[in-house]
């Protein structure tokens, strides 16, 4: 996956990070949660996949590049997702609806009521050495139906992120792109044998995060993340969020379960201020 550039370790104040998450359609929030919570998180995940608590995915499910061939082949028992993380312990649940998480997604989402979505992500992404794949460019959106294309994901590293250990990549600005069918295979994933999109795809910026730091990032933000290379497991705890005027499509996927209100909620959990 060719990278450009990386992103530079800013911090976002109240006074530019509506403008950059306009601009780019991601920002970053460093230290959001603190070292504390992120270790509890991964000790609670690691006896989880030990044996594996399901609902999960394995990474056979995905068929992406670089996923075992078959459950019986080697690395086939990899798991890629814990699922339902909203329903699997509270500090998952504390976490996903804490004030100050809650009070970025609502400047970010022009003050209105938010929602968390139980229906996409809800998710703990697991990427294990040896056995991960590589997910290639494309946008949230593709898996979900709502009135507007207009979410959020959350995502909270729980060590850290970066392009040797499969994190994330981005490309700034595809949020507000209008593109045509064609420029997707498909499965949704952007045609990398195109010049137009070749050239897109040489402006992507890698995402470096450390443990605690949150990106939000647009669901028609195209994205990618390229395989573990490393000798250990990475850990990130994802939500989709909207607002509550933006509602999931009647029998479709993104209606599966009750989507959860925030407006009112309030969490015992207090981000790190050091």
């Amino acid at each position: 996956m060719p990278i450009s550039q990386q992103i530079p370790r800013y911090t976002t104040s109240c006074d530019t990070e509506i403008e950059r998450f306009r601009r780019d359609g991601f920002i970053i929030v460093r230290g959001q949660a603190d070292a504390g919570l992120c270790r509890r998180m991964q000790e609670f995940i690691i006896k989880s996949l030990h044996p594996a608590t399901g609902p999960l995915e394995y990474e056979v499910d995905v068929e992406y590049p670089g996923s075992p061939v078959s459950r019986l082949a080697p690395g086939g028992e990899t798991p890629r997702r814990l699922l339902n993380a909203y329903s699997r312990d509270e500090m998952f649940r504390n976490w996903a609806t804490s004030a100050p998480l809650i009070s970025t997604l609502s400047r970010l989402l022009a003050n209105e009521r938010i929602t968390l979505s139980q229906s996409h992500h809800n998710c703990i992404m697991t990427k294990h050495p040896g056995f991960s794949s590589e997910t290639h460019w494309h946008q949230n959106i593709r898996y979900w139906s709502f009135d507007r294309p207009d979410l959020i994901t959350v995502w909270l590293a729980l060590g850290d992120e970066h392009p040797e250990n499969g994190g994330l990549s981005l490309i700034p600005g595809s949020h507000c792109s209008n593109f045509d069918r064609g420029r997707f295979d498909a499965a949704l994933f952007l045609r990398e044998d195109l010049p137009e999109n070749r050239a897109l795809i040489d402006g992507a910026r890698s995402i470096v995060l450390n443990a605690g730091d949150v990106l939000f990032f647009h669901c028609l933000s195209l994205h990618a993340a390229g395989r573990n290379t490393t000798d250990e497991t990475k850990f990130s705890l994802v939500f989709a969020y909207h607002t509550e005027a933006n509602r999931p499509i009647p029998r479709t996927r993104s209606a599966k379960y009750p989507d959860i209100e925030l407006a009112a909620r309030r969490s015992s959990y207090e981000p790190h201020r050091g």
